[in-house]
């Protein structure tokens, strides 16, 4: 039996702990328990961190496990469904703003305070430009995004959700729910919807 405790710092899901239960061992309960025992709370970090959403719940309990597809089918659903699409039906901003976004690590750290705007550290999974070569490989590059796919609205709605959402695609991921979670504005999401989709991003020269 696993479970996985994920807290968004930075921007980014840091696993804090997978905890294996040996037969005749701990239980869920105990688990969560030691946890929390474990962890202050520290400035704008809070232990609420510490407390798994229902979609969070179902991929611990598959944890070095498959997901059955039935289950695994239900969480991508669920987190499409839940998508928020710009209420001005405007997807695409300022990629100029989109590539400070994708470079900040900062927000939601303990040493952030609330007004500490988010980043969404992007480089630190992709590789997006020719020009930063620091980057992670966490993730599938996105040099190119854009000249490769295209700007058609299924594209483009994909992407928005994809950012907003990502397990609306791929259950149980890693990849941070951005919009969904809360850690990036719409204004932000949309500037990186510019950095990737934009002819003139760095994303697509």
């Amino acid at each position: 039996m696993n479970a996985h405790w994920k807290v968004l710092v930075g921007g980014a899901a840091v696993v804090l702990a997978g905890c294996t239960a040996v037969p005749g061992g701990v239980s869920d309960e105990e688990v969560a328990a030691t946890i929390k025992a474990s962890f202050a709370e520290k400035g704008i970090a809070k232990l609420d961190r510490l407390d798994q959403s229902e979609m969070q719940k179902q991929c611990s309990a598959y944890s070095g496990k498959e997901i059955p597809a039935s289950v695994k089918e239900s969480i991508e659903k669920a987190a499409l469904a839940a998508v928020k699409y710009p209420a001005d039906g405007k997807y695409l901003g300022d990629w100029k703003e989109g590539e400070k976004v994708a470079q900040s690590g900062r927000g939601l750290q303990y040493n952030d305070t609330a007004k500490t705007v988010a980043g969404g550290n992007c480089y630190a999974c992709h590789q997006l430009t020719k020009e930063e070569i620091s980057y992670g490989n966490l993730g599938p590059s996105l040099y190119n995004y854009g000249k490769l796919r295209g700007d058609s609205e299924a594209i483009v709605k994909y992407t928005w959700a994809r950012i907003w959402n990502s397990h609306a695609f791929a259950a149980c991921n890693h990849m941070p729910r951005f919009g969904a979670a809360g850690i990036l504005t719409e204004k932000q999401i949309k500037d990186v919807m510019a950095l990737l989709l934009d002819p003139k991003s760095p994303v697509n020269k």
